[in-house]
């Protein structure tokens, strides 16, 4: 009979296609259905913030130049990557990341405890042209966001949208924020994004 059963899901394509997606998704929901109940992955670590005006634009800037295809944001807890990078990456640091930027290339250095490693005037010499400050690297020069203005209508859309999404955003943070970001550009927003990175747990250690 077991054999008669299971020659009968092998020879039926579309059976087999359907046991194949139940079988998933109950495994899905059993590994991922959990951790929406866990304090540890919904609530935020103790001292994280909402990212700012101007951080949240950086944080727009680092999607869109893709530089999430080279730097991940995720320290596994080995150590060797404790040692090199700090504190390894909690899920409580990203909750108001939408989406989160774990990842897992690693062409370049891993991000997630940038936050002031680095100067601010390293950071521009940085992205305007790399290899002034490291000769071995290979990224990108990314100049045209020294001139490149911010729009400050764009921002309280965003905001809100955040807000939708669970990140505490009050309405007198969403009123000033074309204010805060009037006159910044591009490479500033992405500045202050980087500055930001694992600032959380550091500062908690």
């Amino acid at each position: 009979m077991n054999k008669f059963t299971h020659e009968l899901i092998e020879k039926n394509i579309g059976l087999l296609i359907i046991l194949t997606f139940l079988v998933a998704a109950v495994g899905g929901i059993v590994e991922i259905v959990p951790l929406s109940f866990q304090k540890s992955t919904t609530q935020p670590v103790e001292g994280l913030k909402p990212y700012t005006a101007l951080q949240l634009e950086g944080r727009d800037i680092y999607l869109r130049e893709g530089c999430y295809g080279c730097h991940s944001q995720m320290i596994r807890p080995f150590r060797a990557e404790t040692e090199r990078y700090g504190h390894y990456s909690v899920a409580g640091e990203a909750v108001y990341d939408h989406p989160f930027q774990f990842g897992s290339k690693r062409t370049g250095p891993d991000l997630a405890r940038v936050g002031g490693r680095y100067s601010d005037e390293w950071q521009r010499a940085h992205l305007e042209n790399p290899r002034d400050v490291v000769p071995e690297s290979n990224m990108p020069a990314y100049p045209w966001l020294t001139h490149a203005k911010l729009d400050p209508k764009d921002i309280q859309p965003k905001m809100r949208a955040m807000r939708t999404l669970g990140v505490p955003y009050t309405d007198a943070e969403i009123a000033s924020a074309p204010e805060d970001i009037t006159g910044k550009t591009e490479q500033d927003a992405l500045v202050a994004y980087l500055q930001v990175l694992g600032t959380a747990i550091k500062n908690r250690n």
